[in-house]
C-alpha cells in the first residue's frame, strides 16, 4: 500500500532542509533533499571546469552522473560518482551558482525523473521548491514555507559561520533576493505554491514550532491524534 508522502516547498533559507528532516525522522519516513541533487551537479559541473551555461553539455552529464541519498532518516549525506560531497555542495560558490543549474528545463527533467522514482511508492518526504507542483503533485501533505528575507539571511549566515566560511551578512541578503527573482520566474518549473499547500511563515517561529504543525498536519492526514 502506498505510504504518506509530504512535499515541503518554500524559498531558499526557509528551513525546509531541517524542517523536512526531522519530520521524516520523526514520522518513520525517508527523507529526499532535492536541492542537494541540484547542488551535486552544481559543485561538478564547477569541479571538472564545465561551462555551467551549456545546458545540453550540463544535461548530458547529469545522465552520466550517479547521485545518492543517505537512505536512512537522517538524510544529511550525499554522494556524487562514489564520493562524498555532502560538506563540498554547501560552499558559497556552490550556492552562487545553483540557480543556474536549477533554471535549465533539460537537467530538471533528468533530476525530476530520478526524484520520482525516489518518491514513487510514498513514505518519503521531499523538500525543494517544486515538489507539491510538479514533482509529487499527489502528495497527501504539501506545506510552502516561507519568512522575511531578513530571517532567511541570517539563517544562512549563522550556517555558513558554522561551517567555518567568511560571509558578509548584507551579501547574502542580496543574493537569496536575486535567488528568489530567478526561481520564481524561470520558465520551467518556477517557484510557486500549489493550489492545494498549507502556507506557513516560519519568521519568528522556532524550527521545533514548525517541525510541530507540520507533524499534525500529517497525523490529521493519517487520522491519527497528537
Amino acid at each position: 500500500m502506498k505510504q504518506l508522502s509530504v512535499a515541503i516547498d518554500g524559498p531558499a533559507g526557509a528551513g525546509k532542509s531541517t524542517v523536512a528532516r526531522q519530520v521524516a525522522k520523526q514520522l518513520g519516513l525517508i527523507y529526499v533533499d532535492t536541492g542537494a541533487m541540484y547542488r551535486a551537479i552544481t559543485w561538478k559541473a564547477l569541479t571538472h571546469g564545465v561551462d555551467l551555461t551549456h545546458e545540453e553539455t550540463v544535461t548530458q552529464m547529469a545522465q552520466r552522473t550517479d547521485i545518492r541519498l543517505s537512505t536512512d532518516i537522517k538524510g544529511s549525506d550525499v554522494w556524487v560518482d562514489g564520493t562524498t560531497v555532502t560538506e563540498e555542495i554547501r560552499s558559497p560558490e556552490v550556492t552562487a551558482h545553483v540557480s543556474t543549474i536549477a533554471g535549465q528545463s533539460k537537467v530538471r527533467e533528468v533530476l525530476v525523473d530520478k526524484q520520482r522514482e525516489m518518491g514513487r511508492k510514498g513514505g518519503v518526504v521531499m523538500d525543494g521548491r517544486d515538489i507539491g507542483t510538479h514533482v509529487l503533485p499527489d502528495a497527501e501533505v504539501k506545506v510552502f514555507l516561507t519568512a522575511s528575507i531578513e530571517e532567511r539571511a541570517r539563517r544562512r549566515y549563522q550556517e555558513m559561520i558554522r561551517r567555518g566560511y567568511e560571509v558578509d551578512l548584507e551579501e547574502l541578503k542580496e543574493e537569496i533576493g536575486l535567488r528568489d527573482e530567478k526561481d520564481k520566474n524561470r520558465e520551467h518549473s518556477p517557484l510557486r505554491p500549489a493550489e492545494d499547500a498549507i502556507h506557513l511563515d516560519t519568521t519568528g517561529l522556532s524550527i521545533d514550532d514548525v517541525i510541530s504543525r507540520i507533524l499534525h498536519l500529517c497525523r490529521t492526514n493519517l487520522g491519527g491524534e497528537e
